[in-house]
């Protein structure tokens, strides 16, 4: 029983109140786990860095195999370019451009390789709808799924590719996916870490890509909601 004049409630409140602020002790020792975490979370993102910078191509690559289909993510002319040699060398029956600026059409792209403008009227699709990344895979599956397509060359820029592959690995984990990066001018030959522009531009994909990740493992669900709202291409 309580003293006399004094409520249950009032007592437990007078308990609390009365607790002793915690010690010098145990503040350093929460300091010190603080920091732990901080310092290991810090190693883990720079050692995921630097696996990521390694698997980012600084060379062009040669396909050693064909497939039903390509797609290319619009982003620069060399993409498109490459994508179109490609579809003219055979390494896949038809051609996706995704993200295109609803401005452009065929007649403008095919300037870009007026040797195989040809190509354009019989073998090339346009996508308006992506505006981003998560856009491309959506439209690209689509895409794949109408033509009952079963592999599909993935042509984007090579900081871009390991995001991308994610992506389209999500929306068409039964399609088998071959990726063509196409490497920037400003990188061939030059490491990464010799350019700030460019330290800047992978280290920013590099935090895309680690969302990207947690978003299709954990949130599968909200893929074509956030390709239909977001308005920010990559």
């Amino acid at each position: 029983m309580g003293e006399a004049g004094t409520t249950p409630e009032h007592a437990s409140a007078q308990t609390q109140t009365k607790r002793p602020p915690p010690s010098a002790k145990t503040i350093k020792r929460a300091g010190m786990v603080l920091g732990v975490v901080l310092t290991l979370s810090a190693f883990a993102l720079g050692a995921g860095f630097l696996w990521f910078a390694s698997k980012v191509p600084e060379a062009e690559v040669s396909l050693d195999r064909n497939a039903d289909g390509i797609v290319v993510l619009t982003g620069g002319s060399a993409r498109i370019t490459d994508a179109v040699e490609l579809l003219a060398s055979g390494r896949g029956k038809r051609l996706l451009i995704s993200g295109v600026n609803r401005t452009t059409n065929s007649i403008e792209l095919a300037r870009l390789v007026p040797e195989y403008q040809k190509m354009f009227s019989c073998c090339v699709d346009l996508d308006y709808s992506a505006v981003n990344t998560i856009g491309n895979a959506v439209e690209t599956r689509r895409w794949a799924r109408e033509h009952r397509f079963h592999s599909l060359v993935v042509v984007t820029s090579s900081y871009h590719m390991p995001r991308a592959m994610t992506e389209l690995a999500h929306q068409l984990p039964d399609v088998t996916l071959i990726p063509f990066p196409v490497v920037p001018e400003k990188r061939r030959g030059e490491p990464w870490w010799s350019s700030v522009a460019t330290t800047k531009v992978m280290i920013l994909e590099y935090l895309k890509y680690l969302v990207v990740v947690v978003r299709t493992r954990l949130d599968p669900g909200a893929t074509e909601i956030a390709a239909r709202h977001s308005d920010v291409r990559s």
